[in-house]
């Protein structure tokens, strides 16, 4: 099921959408909707409430390739005091969907070995 909405977005991030489409051949509302996702959908249900090769999944749970580089170049641009304002937006999102994912992932990791799926850390 999907629901139909309009957004209002800022000029340079709906470019920075449309940019991203350019590169992976595909639609901005296609990579609207897959950011929303990445940034919403991993954390809906409670680790518990996963089965056991969704744990597994979300132990590895990582930023995309693409969130990663931008990651690192707003972040750098950051360091060197050269990020546009929109830009701090952007990196507040994405320093959100990291360590939503880091969170998540060490929830993964406890109920994994929980479970017996994986073995403790050794330490």
């Amino acid at each position: 099921m999907t629901a139909k909405i309009t957004l209002n977005l800022p000029d340079e991030v709906y470019h920075q959408a449309e940019l991203l489409a350019l590169q992976r051949h595909r639609t901005v509302s296609e990579i609207l909707v897959e950011t929303l996702e990445n940034f919403l959908l991993p954390t809906a249900k409670p680790v518990s409430a996963l089965s056991d090769s969704e744990v597994i999944t979300q132990t590895q749970l990582r930023l995309q390739p693409l969130q990663e580089q931008r990651l690192s170049e707003l972040l750098d641009r950051q360091q060197s005091g050269t990020i546009a304002s929109v830009e701090l937006d952007e990196l507040q999102a994405l320093i959100h969907i990291y360590e939503t994912r880091l969170l998540r992932q060490a929830q993964a990791l406890n109920e994994a070995v929980r479970r017996g799926l994986l073995e403790p850390l050794k330490g």
